[in-house]
């Protein structure tokens, strides 16, 4: 029997940029802007996922592990003295597992009031192939483990090594309100369609969001996937940020850089990190936040005015 096509992905609605209801950030802000360093860990070699290898060569892939280790040894903390240089709290996207093999991380990023929110048990380790009890699991693994060890209630989630099934919004959600009620699971970084934070469909009808994550700034994409030098990293953040800033005039707009200790934190790369911060933090009208800050934000504020916005113009465009 063949297995039933989808041709969309029906998390959120169709809701063009222009004409939304105005986003306002707190003291007139144009762009919250957020930096999600994902401190990660990967297994030397583990347990095998028919639907995706862990690592290009055999295993064990020596040099892919401990260029990761160099992030956890050195690169993790070279960026936390950079995002305490501009007063920026980063907002974790936590390997889970890593609260156990490094506590001493979680300890350092606790003492500056950084958010954690769950990317996962191990980045090595997939939601391909999981039932949907199994990824329930996980999840709650990951939402408890943070809990356990940071005192949070995780409220967002990224998944690991981006792997997600048609499942895992709702899951999300489901398990951290279960846990937490409307403090846990109120957002996703697995999304990337947007450049605001936007309502999403979950099966529980729960008020649930996405947050803008960019990939295109994401220093992996960056650097290991398309190959681009230090300088003109620079460039793009510069003009990312610009143009954010500029449309942030009218209604709010959000910045994210996704970064990772073992990719920006090398010593020929920091430079340019560090100027793209200062650049930016160096903007009076730019709310320096965490994404859990900015969520609670937007639901609070912004949210029913963006469902009914989106009920508006689809209700107009049925009648056209």
């Amino acid at each position: 029997m063949q297995a039933e096509m989808k041709e969309r992905l029906g998390a959120y609605d169709y809701w063009p940029y222009e004409d939304r209801p105005k986003i306002t950030w707190p003291n007139g802000a144009r762009v919250a802007f957020w930096v999600a360093p994902n401190i990660e860990y990967y297994e030397l070699d583990p347990p095998t996922n028919p639907q995706r290898k862990p690592w290009p060569t055999p295993h064990p892939s020596v040099p892919g592990y401990s260029i990761r280790d160099y992030g956890n040894r050195v690169g993790h903390e070279r960026q936390m003295a950079l995002l305490d240089k501009y007063g920026i709290r980063g907002s974790v996207s936590l390997s889970v597992a890593l609260c156990e093999h490094h506590p001493e991380i979680i300890t350092m990023c606790r003492e500056r009031d950084w958010e954690f929110f769950s990317h996962g048990i191990y980045n090595t380790r997939y939601t391909y192939g999981l039932s949907e009890a199994q990824e329930r699991e996980m999840i709650r693994d990951g939402i408890e483990t943070i809990h356990r060890h940071t005192g949070q209630k995780c409220a967002g989630y990224l998944a690991p090594a981006l792997s997600h099934s048609e499942h895992t919004l709702d899951l999300f959600a489901e398990v951290g309100q279960e846990l937490f009620g409307e403090e846990g699971g109120i957002y996703t970084c697995d999304l990337f369609h947007d450049d605001q934070p936007t309502p999403i469909h979950l099966r529980s009808g729960r008020r649930f969001i996405s947050m803008p994550y960019s990939l295109e700034m994401n220093d992996t994409i960056v650097y290991a996937v398309n190959k681009v030098e230090p300088r003109h990293y620079l460039t793009m953040l510069k003009r990312h940020f610009d143009r954010l800033y500029a449309e942030g005039a009218e209604s709010g707009t959000v910045m994210c850089i996704p970064t990772h200790n073992y990719q920006v934190s090398c010593p020929h790369r920091i430079k340019a990190f560090e100027e793209a911060l200062e650049y930016i933090t160096g903007h009076s009208d730019v709310w320096v936040a965490t994404g859990r800050e900015i969520a609670q934000h937007y639901l609070a504020h912004h949210y029913d005015d963006a469902l009914r916005d989106i009920e508006a113009k689809a209700a107009t465009a049925g009648r056209s």
